[in-house]
C-alpha cells in the first residue's frame, strides 16, 4: 500500500530524525512511502495542518495514488475525521502505526492480548467523539458502530477488563518462572535497547537459539528466554521488544507485562547501533535510559556497542569519546561475525554476583549422586573424587550450599571468594 507522511513541526524543532525513523516504521508495517509532506506552523485545531498545505496534500495523493497518509504528529479523533472526509484516503498517526506493526508480530497469545489491550486503551479516551463523528454518517477508515452506538464505550471498558484479567494470569505464571530460575541458582539478563539495534541476532549468537532477526522494527514482541553457561554460571538471557521515542504511557502500560522481563533482570545489555551516526545513538540512548529509570531500573547494565563490523575501529574509537558518560560499561561486538563476543561474555560474568569456593562431603550412596547431579545443574564443580565419600570441590551460591547443608546434614568446608 502506497502511503506518505506528513509531519507538522515547531520552529525551533528539527524532526529530520524523527522523519526518517517514521519512514522506517511505516515500511515495517508494509507501506510504500511515496513522498513526505512538512509544514512549519501551529497546530491548526481542524486539520492539524494549514488549508494550504492541505490543498498541497490532496495533490500529492493524486498525483502518487496513495491510499494512506501517516503523520507524525498525535491526532485528535476529530482531526482523523475531518482529515479522512477531505482527503478520501485513510489518516492515522505514529502511533496507529506502530500498533499495526505490533498486530503483525504479534504471534502468541500473550502478544495478541496485549495488542488489543494498546488499541482499546488508545480508542478508549476517542469513544465519544467518535460516536459523535459516525452519527454523520461512515467515512474511509472508519467502522460502523451501528444503531446501538451507546453501548460502544461500555464495551470497550468490558474488554480492556477481560483482557486484563487474563494477563494477570499470564503475568503470575512468568512471575512463577523467573523465582524458579533464581532458585536454581540462574541469574537474569535480558537485552534491551532501542527497537533494530541487532537485540535478536546477538541472541542467537549468544546462546544458538533460533529467534527472529529481521530488519525491521518491532519483530520480537514476545519475550524469548534461553539459557547458557558462563564458566559453569548459569545464566537465562532474555530478547524482548525494543524501544522507540516518545511511548505514550497507555502503550506502555499495555506492555508492562512484557518490559517487567527488563525491570526485573540483573543484568541488562543495552544494545546500540554503533553503525548509526553519533547524533542517533545518543538520541536513542538518552530515549533507553529514560525507559529504564522511569520505570524504577537500578541494576547493573552493561552497554553493547553491536554492528562494528560496519564501521572501521577509529570510528568507533571516535564515537565511544563523543558518547562520553551515556555509555556504561562497554563493550564492542559484532553480533553477525562473532568479533568480541568472548569480550562479552567474560564482562557479563565479571558483572554476575560473586560465588564463594566451598568442598562438600557427599555420601558414597544413591542420595549422594543425586546431590553430586544438583550440584552439576546448580553450581561450577572444579573436582571431584570418589573415595568412601565423594569429594567435591565447586563454586557457588551461599545460598544453595546452606540449603543443601540443612536438608541433607552435608559437611561442608568454606575456602572463600571465587
Amino acid at each position: 500500500m502506497r502511503a506518505i507522511i506528513v509531519a507538522r513541526k515547531d520552529p525551533r524543532k528539527d524532526i529530520s530524525e524523527d522523519l526518517e525513523e517514521m519512514v522506517v516504521l511505516a515500511e515495517s508495517a508494509g507501506y510504500e512511502v511515496v513522498g513526505t509532506l512538512v509544514q512549519q506552523r501551529s497546530i491548526d485545531r481542524v486539520y492539524q495542518i494549514g488549508r494550504g498545505k492541505l490543498k498541497e496534500l490532496k495533490e500529492m495523493i493524486e498525483k502518487s495514488e496513495a491510499e494512506k497518509v501517516i503523520f507524525l504528529n498525535k491526532l485528535s479523533a476529530s482531526q482523523i475525521f475531518n482529515l479522512t472526509s477531505e482527503l478520501k484516503v485513510e489518516v492515522i498517526d505514529k502511533f496507529n502505526l506502530i500498533l499495526e506493526i505490533f498486530a503483525r508480530n504479534a504471534k502468541t497469545r500473550k502478544a495478541q492480548l496485549q495488542v488489543e489491550l494498546a488499541k482499546l486503551s488508545y480508542e478508549l479516551p476517542k469513544a465519544r467523539v467518535m460516536v459523535s463523528l459516525m452519527k454523520r454518517g461512515e467515512r474511509p477508515g472508519f467502522k460502523s458502530l451501528g444503531r446501538y452506538y451507546d453501548l460502544y464505550e461500555r464495551d470497550i471498558r468490558r474488554r480492556i477488563y477481560e483482557i486484563k484479567r487474563e494477563l494477570s494470569e499470564k503475568d503470575r505464571i512468568s512471575e512463577e518462572v523467573r523465582k524458579k530460575r533464581k532458585e536454581i541458582g540462574g541469574y537474569l539478563v535480558t537485552l534491551a535497547g532501542y527497537t533494530n539495534a541487532g537485540k535478536s541476532t546477538l541472541m542467537r549468537r549468544l546462546t544458538s537459539k533460533r529467534v527472529i532477526s529481521d530488519d525491521k522494527l518491532f519483530t520480537t514482541l514476545s519475550p524469548s528466554t534461553a539459557e547458557l553457561r558462563i564458566k559453569g554460571r548459569r545464566v537465562f538471557l532474555t530478547d524482548t521488544v525494543g524501544f522507540i521515542k516518545d511511548l505514550p504511557p497507555w502503550m506502555v502500560a499495555a506492555f508492562r507485562s512484557t518490559m517487567d522481563e527488563i525491570f526485573s533482570s540483573d543484568l541488562i545489555l543495552l544494545v546500540v547501533d554503533a553503525s548509526e551516526d553519533t547524533k542517533a545513538i545518543r538520541r536513542k540512548l538518552k530515549t533507553s535510559h529514560e525507559i529504564l529509570y522511569e520505570n524504577g531500573y537500578a541494576g547493573r547494565l552493561i552497554t553493547v556497542m553491536n554492528k562494528i563490523d560496519k564501521i572501521n575501529e577509529e570510528e568507533l574509537e571516535r564515537k565511544i569519546e563523543e558518547l562520553g558518560n551515556l555509555l556504561h560499561n562497554t563493550v564492542a561486538v559484532s553480533a553477525v561475525s562473532g568479533e568480541g563476543i568472548d569480550e562479552l561474555l567474560e564482562k557479563i560474568y565479571q558483572e554476575l554476583p560473586k560465588w564463594r569456593l566451598y568442598e562438600l562431603k557427599l555420601p558414597m550412596s544413591r542420595d549422594g549422586m543425586k546431590l553430586l547431579h544438583r550440584l552439576y545443574e546448580e553450581s561450577h564443580i572444579l573436582q571431584v573424587s570418589f573415595n568412601e565419600w565423594i569429594s567435591v570441590r565447586l563454586e557457588a551460591e551461599t545460598g544453595l550450599i546452606n540449603k543443601i547443608e540443612n536438608e541433607n546434614g552435608v559437611e561442608v568446608l568454606e575456602y572463600g571468594a571465587g
